[in-house]
């Protein structure tokens, strides 16, 4: 394991999706609960950490607010579902000020490469629904000057946007709003996460000739597991536009609770889409478990060392982190 953490310190490691904004916990200090903080994402040598704004909860519970009362969510954060998201900006943006330097949010493929030179763990920032944007497709643009980098249509249910791949969500195709608000993301060069699209917005999104797609957080479907999981048909199509697919490590969406089931999605991606397609998207502190022996972040090295096993070294750096680093660095812009 000492072997593997030397290579996890070279390495930009790299995670597609944690939902640790949400949980309204203090990312500077390092906990004992949940996934992830500033601290353990060092220590395990993360380079590159995906942190992704969750505006609203499930279908069948409809209780976000309620979520967000608990965690300790002042008042006028918890007002709509553009304040949620504003408020979690500014959460990151306060935590990263107090890292002194440790940790930056990134908005450029220059300053990502930056940060690597600089030992700096970068930031990325996704949103969870275009229902952040409570229907306003201007909203795009300032949340991409508020350092938005990618956002999904959908979450866990459909939205006025588009369909879920929730199940019993009916496989709805993007909107009208949905295809206006996938143009101007398009516009101003924001990526779009293809995670919890239903299928028929999944082929309207992947049929747009210029959006930069991507998923940060799945299974493959042909590896087994959860109704989301991706069909060998998408992975292709997101491989064919220089997209990355972040696998999850939730044993509900695997099939399975142990790190070769990991693997064995690892695998089957790679197969479908070549090595330059796959990636890690953990879905850290998405309220889901996590497999056998992984209790949070600092656990990755295990995954690191079944990889090694079976693959070459220059492989398993591109699945740990070198495919996102090449991803984000073409897209986040100049």
């Amino acid at each position: 394991m000492q072997d593997v953490m030397e290579l996890h310190r070279r390495w930009c490691i790299a995670d597609g999706h944690a939902d640790s904004l949400m949980w309204n916990r203090d990312l500077c200090e390092r906990s004992s609960e949940g996934h992830v903080d500033f601290p353990r994402l060092r220590e395990v040598g993360m380079k590159l950490q995906c942190f992704t704004i969750v505006t609203r909860g499930f279908p069948f519970i409809g209780g976000f607010e309620t979520f967000a009362l608990m965690r300790g969510w002042p008042r006028a954060a918890r007002a709509s579902e553009w304040s949620r998201a504003l408020w979690q900006i500014e959460r990151l943006e306060e935590f990263c000020r107090r890292s002194e330097g440790q940790v930056g949010i990134v908005t450029s493929g220059g300053a990502l490469e930056e940060n690597l030179a600089a030992g700096r763990l970068s930031a990325v920032l996704g949103i969870e629904g275009s229902h952040a944007l409570e229907g306003r497709v201007e909203r795009v643009a300032e949340l991409h000057q508020r350092g938005v980098r990618f956002m999904g249509l959908t979450h866990l249910s459909n939205n006025e946007a588009g369909g879920s791949s929730f199940p019993l969500m009916g496989n709805r195709p993007l909107s009208p709003l949905g295809h206006a608000v996938l143009e101007e993301m398009a516009r101003v060069g924001m990526g779009v996460d293809l995670a919890h699209a239903s299928e028929r917005t999944l082929t309207d999104i992947l049929a747009h000739p210029t959006a930069r797609v991507f998923s940060s957080h799945t299974g493959v479907r042909g590896a087994g597991g959860g109704w989301r999981n991706l069909s060998d048909e998408v992975l292709r199509g997101i491989a064919r536009r220089g997209g990355v697919v972040g696998i999850i490590l939730a044993p509900v969406y695997l099939g399975g609770d142990a790190i070769d089931d990991v693997v064995r999605h690892i695998e089957h991606a790679l197969d479908v889409m070549g090595e330059e397609g796959v990636g890690i998207g953990s879905d850290y502190d998405g309220m889901v478990a996590l497999p056998k022996g992984i209790q949070d972040v600092t656990d990755l090295p295990k995954l690191t060392q079944v990889l090694l096993r079976r693959h070459p070294e220059a492989l398993v750096e591109r699945v740990l982190g070198g495919n996102f680093r090449r991803f984000f660095r073409e897209t986040l812009g100049g």
